[in-house]
């Protein structure tokens, strides 16, 4: 029999279709440099970078065109939390029902509310994935896989779906494509993914490069189980949901304890 180490593996490299990518992500690295903030640094368009044409830019072309606009948007929200810029760690929380991503960062301490953004799009209900083409977005704890600097949709954040979880359950239920390229990105359209405005993708994409894509976790939940408990009782959820959502709440509950964040910008 099969190890399960080997049945992920082999599981791992099935989902040849595309959904929300565009392009092949680049992957980041612990290389990229903190481009430093100008005074009163102007949002430049989206326009072809200097020395690339569109599909062969690089997350330095994009820090470049980006990066002193979007680290100064993003510092005053730091200050105000009294966390350093880039922080040393980053979480987001995206809540599916909310249409919300909450932005948590520490450096030395504990982690600290930055702000949230709205979710444009995410299609799907309650629920997580379980196959290619259902077009649910994932609820589970993530990372970010790599920074891709020439998507369709503007840029985007892959996401490491499906995890190690993931694939232990779709294992276990013969679901031989649970899925694959689920992105956080810009423009207002959903695949699966999650879709954010195009300014804002500009700050996280930034974010994540000056913190490191290793350093930046994920947590998308059904709904805030701040709020009221994720349930797994409703019909057609799998038989492990009371595990998944018990691992969520904790994540979530494990960064604010005792405190909620403000109502969600723009709502």
């Amino acid at each position: 029999m099969k190890s399960t180490a080997k049945i992920i593996v082999g599981l791992a490299a099935t989902g040849a279709l595309i959904a929300c990518s565009g392009q092949k992500p680049a992957t980041s690295t612990a290389s990229v440099m903190a481009v430093k903030p100008q005074a009163q640094a102007a949002r430049k368009i989206h326009d072809i970078p200097r020395g690339g044409l569109f599909g062969q830019r690089t997350v330095q072309d994009v820090l470049q065109m980006y990066g002193a606009y979007a680290t100064n948007k993003l510092k005053p929200h730091f200050d105000k939390a009294k966390v350093a810029y880039p922080p040393r760690e980053v979480t987001f929380i995206a809540l599916k029902q909310e249409k919300k991503l909450e932005l948590w960062a520490r450096d030395s301490g504990e982690f600290r509310f930055i702000r949230d953004y709205r979710i444009r799009a995410a299609s799907g209900v309650s629920g997580p994935k379980l196959r290619e083409g259902d077009m649910q977005v994932p609820e589970g704890i993530y990372r970010i896989a790599g920074l891709n600097p020439n998507s369709h949709f503007h840029l985007s954040m892959k996401l490491n779906y499906p995890n190690e979880f993931d694939l232990f359950h779709a294992w276990q239920e013969g679901r031989s494509d649970p899925g694959s390229d689920i992105f956080i990105h810009g423009k207002a359209n959903s695949l699966g993914c999650l879709a954010m405005d195009d300014e804002t993708i500009e700050e996280l994409f930034v974010l994540a490069a000056h913190v490191g894509a290793e350093n930046v976790k994920v947590v998308i939940a059904p709904h805030d189980p701040r709020t009221f408990p994720l349930k797994a009782d409703i019909g057609g959820l799998p038989a492990w949901a009371p595990e998944l959502y018990s691992r969520i709440s904790r994540e979530i509950k494990a960064l604010s304890p005792g405190s909620k964040p403000v109502a969600a910008a723009g709502l």
